[in-house]
């Protein structure tokens, strides 16, 4: 008798059946909103899949009169700009954090304190104190995201590296290696598929702060946009609003994962 806890589907069984489920959500959601513009054509909580889709091709194509440029190219440009450098300033904090603190105790017992209460902070509370002290420009939006995911991801790696074996500690200073040399040498190759590990778990509250940033003080972008057309009720822009971004967080975390088995196949059991 094959127990379920044995089953492994193939990797195109997989593919197969983890659709499903997305596919069954998206035929409800067809079925109900033909239903309720049945009932009554002028609804606006639940647009049509053909509504849908005439709004996304409108915003993906049409150029916008008052800024001259497609607009959800516009918005999507804006978003991943910000995302992007908010997400490289958390890594390289992280990093440089999260090796320091791993690799020296006395680091550790400084700073790890003042890291701890920074990560509880709720980082949309910081919010109006980073538009007060840094404007509402872009600068205010990439810190939020920084401050939002870069406590977690310096924590996360410090406990890595403080919980390597000691042993490889201690043979690279029987060998001659100084602090540096063990932090470079033998914490930094062990903790490098990690961050990319610990980036990809980071990427949905990355989002979370950006469309909240953007939505609170910004004239272009995937939240603003979002927020400016509730007013209107206009579900059929926001829904597909929300699956595009969907979709690029979904390409990110593949490209993660591509990048991870590429560069360190040793730990992911040799795939690539």
């Amino acid at each position: 008798m094959t127990r379920l806890i044995n089953v492994r589907p193939a990797r195109r069984g997989r593919i197969v059946i983890g659709a499903m489920p997305i596919l069954l959500l998206a035929l409800t959601y067809a079925i109900a909103a033909a239903l309720r513009h049945a009932d009554n054509p002028a609804d606006k909580v639940l647009p049509t899949v053909a509504a849908m889709a005439s709004a996304a091709w409108r915003m993906a194509t049409q150029i916008d009169p008052v800024s001259g440029q497609i607009t959800l190219l516009a918005d999507t440009i804006a978003s991943l700009t910000r995302l992007g450098a908010g997400l490289a300033l958390a890594t390289v904090t992280a990093l440089t954090l999260g090796l320091l603190l791993g690799v020296l105790p006395l680091a550790r017992a400084i700073f790890g304190p003042v890291i701890t209460v920074i990560a509880v902070i709720p980082p949309i509370a910081v919010l109006p104190i980073l538009f007060i002290a840094l404007g509402l420009g872009e600068a205010a939006k990439i810190a939020l995201i920084a401050i939002g995911i870069a406590p977690y991801m310096t924590r996360d790696l410090a406990a890595h590296v403080a919980g390597l074996p000691a042993e490889q500690f201690i043979k690279a200073q029987t060998l001659g290696a100084n602090s540096w040399i063990v932090a470079i040498r033998v914490a930094l190759p062990q903790m490098m598929p990690r961050l990319i590990e610990t980036l990809r778990f980071s990427m949905g509250p990355a989002w979370v702060f950006l469309i909240a940033a953007e939505a609170i003080a910004s004239d272009v972008g995937l939240g603003y946009r979002i927020f400016l057309v509730r007013r209107y009720l206009a579900m059929d822009i926001i829904l597909p609003y929300v699956a595009w971004i969907s979709l690029l967080a979904i390409a990110a975390d593949a490209l993660l994962q591509l990048l991870a088995r590429r560069a360190f196949p040793w730990a992911h059991g040799g795939e690539r």
